[in-house]
């Protein structure tokens, strides 16, 4: 058997092999695992103040027939054109004006909504109602049937949360639109609150897999930060942070996404912190800033109520609080945490 040409040189071997669709590990290894995450997402702060005039200026442009969803997307500036917020997060604000119905569809993405400005409206999942009022979080599960309903005056606003990107990632896309505009509501406002959401479940429920709770509303979850912070160590990075969690199973609310909710005391000055998942931040109310970056890339961004940051895979940050401040929080460590592969860094 003859024994193979020896390339006259590296490039000559790498040409050849390219024609097989064969690439050299050993040229890629150190980018596919560098010692560090390299993320193109960069840390942002969106001005809820200044943008809310424009989000509403979108009303007077389009109606929510004609866009199905009238929503701003928070795009980051290292993913321009990529619909993304984190490399795993979208997130966007969802405008809804009195007597609108954002028509049932349900999509693979699993989504979670915060509610900053909210009266008389609700959302229905696969026909259970839920209430929607200002710091509620609501979640809309993959491939859960859902449509938003206006029945007040004024303007509703929310932060939308999903794992667009990831599932981008995957492939696996897919929405579908109800028949109708709305799917028939088979429950009334709070029923699921009641049958998951009281440390009790049904005898015979399903206690395994998807997601059991559909509405957490802001009053208990500030309560239980009121309670906790006169009894409770605070973190010196955090605060007081709390995740909100499916009672079912205990773990994160999807699995693909994760809920917190942190109260950071008057003059809090937190210590530096970073960790592999990308979040996106909301704020409940108070005043304050977050130092994020390091060495030339350090920034800090002053926050107040209804701003939204974005905090990267990786990026060092520190929170000081010249209010008491209410944060919430969405992010993919829930997911990161059953792969094995979160990790943090502290200090």
């Amino acid at each position: 058997m003859p024994k193979p040409a020896v390339p006259k040189s590296l490039d000559d071997y790498y040409a050849r092999i390219a024609r097989w669709q064969l690439a050299p590990l050993w040229e890629r290894l150190a980018k596919l695992v560098p010692p560090e995450p390299q993320i193109d997402a960069v840390p942002y702060r969106w001005d809820y103040d200044a943008l809310r005039p424009i989000l509403l200026e979108s009303a007077e442009l389009i109606t929510e027939d004609e866009a199905e969803r009238r929503v701003l997307i928070l795009e980051n500036p290292g993913l321009s054109g990529q619909s993304a917020t984190t490399n795993t997060l979208f997130a966007g604000l969802q405008l809804i004006m009195p007597g609108e119905i954002a028509p049932s569809h349900r999509h693979t993405p699993a989504a979670l909504r915060f509610i900053i400005e909210s009266e008389d409206a609700y959302t229905s999942v696969n026909g259970e109602r839920a209430d929607m009022s200002p710091g509620d979080l609501i979640l809309t599960p993959s491939w859960r049937w859902h449509d938003h309903c206006h029945e007040g005056s004024d303007p509703v606003v929310w932060l939308d949360v999903l794992d667009l990107p990831l599932v981008r990632a995957i492939g696996s896309r897919f929405v579908e639109h109800y028949p109708e505009q709305r799917v028939p509501e088979r429950a009334t406002s709070d029923e699921n609150f009641y049958r998951y959401g009281m440390n009790m479940a049904p005898v015979g429920g399903e206690r395994s897999g998807g997601t059991s709770l559909l509405r957490y509303p802001f009053g208990r979850a500030r309560e239980a930060l009121e309670k906790m912070k006169a009894r409770s160590e605070w973190d010196a990075s955090h605060g007081l942070k709390m995740e909100y969690i499916d009672p079912m199973t205990g773990g994160s609310v999807m699995p693909t996404l994760s809920a917190f909710l942190q109260l950071l005391p008057s003059g809090f000055s937190g210590t530096r912190y970073q960790s592999s998942e990308g979040a996106v931040y909301c704020v409940v109310s108070g005043r304050g800033s977050v130092i994020v970056g390091t060495g030339k890339n350090k920034e800090v961004f002053s926050y107040k109520p209804n701003d939204v940051l974005a905090i990267p895979c990786w990026c060092a940050h520190a929170f000081a609080a010249t209010e008491e401040s209410v944060l919430f929080s969405a992010s993919d460590r829930g997911l990161q945490t059953q792969l094995g592969i979160w990790r943090e860094r502290r200090g």
